[in-house]
C-alpha cells in the first residue's frame, strides 16, 4: 500500500506519481534470497561462459571468430545487467531505503528504468543479429568476405546497443515514463492504454516479439540450408562440422529466449491494447520468468560443444560421414525432402532408382 508523505505531498516527483514511497513493508525472505541467488547464479554462469568463450575463440579458425564476438557480446550483455539491476534490488532488499529521499529528482529510477529497457532488449536484438550472421554464412557464403573482419563485427554488436539504448533513453524525450514499481524495488516504464505510454509499450513489445520472428525464420531457413548441405550431393565439398555446432547453439538460444520473454512481452501488448488495468502480480511473475533467459543463456555455450559432448558420449562419432552412413535411410529420406522442398533437381542415381 502506499502511504502519503507530508513533505512531499504538494510537490510529487513525476516518477512517483503512480506509486508513491515509503511502502508498508512486508518482510519477504523470498524477495531477497531469490535476488540474491538469481544474480550470483546469473553473474557465475556468465563469468565461466565468458571463460569458456574466449579459450574457443584462440583456438578456432577464423570463420567461427564472428559468431564468437556475438556470442561474447552476448555474456558481457547479460553479466553488466544481472550486475546492475541486481544489486539496486538487493540493496533495497537489504537497507529499505526510502526511494523519494535517495531520489527526490527521480534521477535514479530513470537510471534504473533505462537499464531494465536496455538489458531487456540487447538479447533479443543480439539473437535477431547472430541468425542473421549465420544466415548470410551458410545461405550466402561468397557474398561476403570469409574472413570478416573482427572490427566488423565489433561494430554490429555496438550498432545493436546503440539501437536498444536510444529506445531505452526515449521515455526521457517524453515519449513513454519510467514510474517506481511495486513492491517499491524497482522502477520499470508505466504500461498504459494511454497517449505516449500506450506507444512505448507498443514499441518495446513489438521489437521484442518481432527479433524473435526474425530469430525464427532466419534459422529455419538455415537448418534447412544445412540439412540440403549435408545430405546432398555436395556433402564432401567442406566439413560443416562446425557450422552445425554453432546452428545448435543458436537454435537453443532462440529458444531460450522465446520461452523466456514471449509471456512477458504479450502480457505488456494484451494490457495495453486492451485498455484493462495493470497486473501487478502477473508483470512480476512474467519479469522473473524472463529474467531467467540470463541464467540460461550461458550455459548453451558451456555444454553444448563438440568437446564437452564427446566427452559425455566417448563412443559417439562427431564425423558428418558416419552420422550419415549410420541412418543411410534417414539421410536419404532428408535428402529428398530438402531437394522437393527447395526444388533442387535429382541425382542420375536417385532418378535411375526411381525409374526401376
Amino acid at each position: 500500500m502506499n502511504t502519503s508523505v507530508p513533505p512531499f505531498a504538494n510537490n510529487t516527483p513525476f516518477c512517483y506519481s503512480i506509486n508513491s514511497p515509503p511502502f508498508s513493508y512486508q518482510p519477504s525472505i523470498a524477495s531477497a534470497y531469490f535476488s540474491a541467488i538469481f544474480t550470483t547464479l546469473g553473474v557465475t554462469s556468465n563469468l565461466i561462459a565468458f571463460v569458456v568463450l574466449v579459450k574457443s575463440f584462440r583456438r578456432t579458425h577464423s570463420r567461427s571468430r564472428s559468431f564468437l564476438i556475438f556470442l561474447g557480446g552476448l555474456v558481457v550483455t547479460d553479466t553488466m545487467g544481472l550486475l546492475v539491476t541486481g544489486s539496486i534490488v538487493i540493496s533495497f532488499h537489504v537497507t529499505h531505503f526510502n526511494w523519494r529521499q535517495l531520489d527526490p529528482k527521480c534521477h535514479f529510477c530513470n537510471f534504473m528504468g533505462i537499464t531494465m529497457v536496455f538489458y531487456g532488449l540487447c538479447p533479443l536484438l543480439l539473437g535477431a543479429a547472430m541468425a542473421t550472421e549465420r544466415f548470410m554464412g551458410i545461405n550466402r557464403p561468397f557474398a561476403r568476405s570469409t574472413n570478416m573482419p573482427k572490427s566488423r563485427t565489433v561494430s554490429m554488436v555496438s550498432m545493436v546497443w546503440l539501437i536498444a539504448g536510444s529506445i531505452a533513453l526515449l521515455p526521457l524525450t517524453g515519449f513513454g515514463s519510467y514510474h517506481m514499481q511495486m513492491p517499491g524495488s524497482w522502477c520499470f516504464f508505466n504500461i498504459s492504454s494511454k497517449g505516449n505510454d500506450l506507444a512505448f509499450s507498443l514499441l518495446f513489445s513489438l521489437v521484442g516479439l518481432m527479433s524473435i520472428a526474425v530469430s525464427f525464420l532466419l534459422n529455419t531457413v538455415s537448418v534447412v540450408t544445412l540439412i540440403k548441405v549435408c545430405c546432398g550431393q555436395d556433402r564432401t565439398q567442406r566439413s560443416r562440422e562446425h557450422e552445425v555446432e554453432m546452428m545448435v547453439q543458436l537454435i537453443l538460444i532462440m529458444v531460450i529466449a522465446s520461452i523466456c520473454w514471449c509471456p512477458l512481452l504479450v502480457f505488456i501488448a494484451q494490457t495495453v491494447l486492451s485498455g484493462g488495468p495493470l497486473e501487478t502480480k502477473l508483470l512480476l511473475l512474467w519479469l522473473r520468468f524472463a529474467s531467467f533467459n540470463q541464467i540460461l543463456d550461458p550455459w548453451v555455450y558451456i555444454l553444448f560443444r563438440r568437446a564437452v559432448l564427446k566427452r559425455i558420449y566417448p563412443r559417439f562419432n562427431w564425423s558428418r560421414s558416419s552420422i550419415m552412413t549410420m541412418y543411410p535411410s534417414f539421410s536419404d529420406t532428408l535428402r529428398r525432402l530438402t531437394r522437393s522442398s527447395l526444388g533442387s533437381s535429382p541425382g542420375p542415381d536417385e532418378a535411375a532408382e526411381a525409374q526401376k
